[in-house]
Order: structure tokens, then sequence, then C-alpha cells
């Protein structure tokens, strides 16, 4: 069941997203080659401590995984797709890095992600981040009231699909609201035209995964969390969550 948010709702909800955004720019400014995993999640954690916002991350535990998640960043690095669990891994020069952030604050969530190089970038990771805010964007730009669902995914595929890049099967974007993943679903594909409509007060979480490789293929670490492309290649995570209304898409988890 989708719950239509009141315009006051979706203002609460601009704050949650603001302090996302806070933490993924403290975090993506603290990366650096010898930094942690563990180091970018503790400052993520104090920007949220400082806003007195809770984070939907931490003890997150759906039926699939095999213990709570422990922090409150996905940091997933090269052939990690998302849901890497931060730990004592060091930065190393030419990494490529996806953080995932959400801000609990008066009850409503933010989500969004976000891809970086360390030190010396290569070419091939800088056209693959360039992508997935591509086709971020063009996701955004078709989430209008009148459009469907299916308008979304298309135009995310089709930036994607038109690069050589794989999509991950079986994962996309998703509602958001009080809790962290609401209805509707909101894949990386699909077919312009078809699936729900879109109404003012929809909050969406537009978030575009993209594969080097080109293959949709991909496994699950033996933490349980972290999913990995299953040819080795790098991925890229862009993600905004975004509010439908009259006046056009409302990006709520911008600085």
């Amino acid at each position: 069941m989708v719950e239509l948010k009141t315009d006051t709702s979706m203002d609460a909800m601009r704050e949650a997203g603001r302090v996302v955004a806070q933490a993924l720019t403290a975090a993506r400014a603290a990366a650096g080659v010898g930094v942690s995993l563990l180091e970018l999640d503790r400052v993520a954690r104090a920007v949220l401590d400082e806003a007195g916002a809770g984070s939907p991350f931490l003890g997150y535990h759906p039926d699939w995984a095999p213990v709570p998640f422990p922090a409150v960043l996905c940091a997933s690095v090269n052939d990690a797709i998302v849901h890497g669990v931060p730990d004592g891994y060091r930065l190393r020069d030419g990494d490529l890095v996806s953080l995932d952030c959400g801000a609990i604050r008066q009850g409503w969530v933010g989500d969004a992600a976000v891809s970086f190089t360390v030190g010396r970038a290569r070419a091939g990771d800088l056209r693959l981040i360039a992508t997935a805010e591509r086709a971020l964007e063009a996701g955004i730009a078709a989430a209008v009231v009148g459009n469907r669902i299916g308008d979304i995914a298309h135009a995310v595929g089709r930036v994607c699909r038109a690069a050589g890049y794989g999509l991950p099967d079986g994962y996309g974007g998703h509602g958001v609201g009080r809790r962290m993943h609401e209805d509707p679903g909101v894949p990386n594909e699909g077919r312009p035209g078809r699936g729900m409509p879109l109404r003012h007060g929809m909050v969406l979480a537009i978030e575009p995964m993209v594969i080097a490789g080109g293959t949709d293929g991909h496994y699950t670490a033996r933490d349980g969390w972290t999913v990995r492309t299953i040819d080795g290649s790098r991925a890229s995570h862009a993600e905004h969550t975004v509010a439908i209304t009259d006046a056009g898409p409302r990006i709520l988890t911008a600085l």
C-alpha cells in the first residue's frame, strides 16, 4: 500500500534528507588513501548525532540477512555494488567507493547514495560514475505527476544500457516515508507507460546501480550483506529521495 505524504510531511522529510546529504558530504571529504571504512562510518555517525537524527541502517535486520546491519553507512568498494559493511579495510589509490546513508528525523526517513574515486582515478571509473549520475537525473526527470513507475525505470535503464553497462537484476529503488523501504518498488529497468501512476505526495528513492562489465549477475559475500559483481568488474551507485509533486520532482536529499 502506498502512503501519499502531505506537503507538511514532505517538508519534514526534507529535513531528514538534508542530514543525509551532510553525512555523505562529510564522509566523502574524509575519504582518502589510508582511511578505513570504519573511520568513514564514524564521520557519518557524528553528523547524525549532531543533528539529533537516528539511522535506519543501524540494526536493520531483514529476514534474509544473517545479522543486523552494524553501521550507519553502506560502504561498497570497487566490485561491491551495494550493502557493503564498513570494516577495517583502508582505502587504496584508485579505489571506487560508493557510500549509501540514511537518517531518521522527527519520524521521517531520508536515503541517498554517492560514488567517487580515491586518489588517481581510472578513466573507466569516471565514466561509470557519470553514467550512474546521468541515469539518476533521467529517473528524476521522469518522476512527474501523470507518468508511471515504468517511465522512471525506463529512463534509468535506457541511460545505463546505452553506455553498455549492466544492471544488477532484482535491485532498484523503493518508496520512502516513516520506514526506509515502503511501497512501491522502483525498478532500474522497465517499459514506459506501465506500472503505478505517479501522484502528488508519493516519495521515492531512485537509485541506479551500474555494473561496468555489462553483465547483470551478482552474488552476496560471506558477510551476508555485501553484494558483489559476479565478473569482478566495478560498480557505481547513485541515489536520491525524491518527492512527486504537482510542481515537479523535489529532491529531498540535496544539501
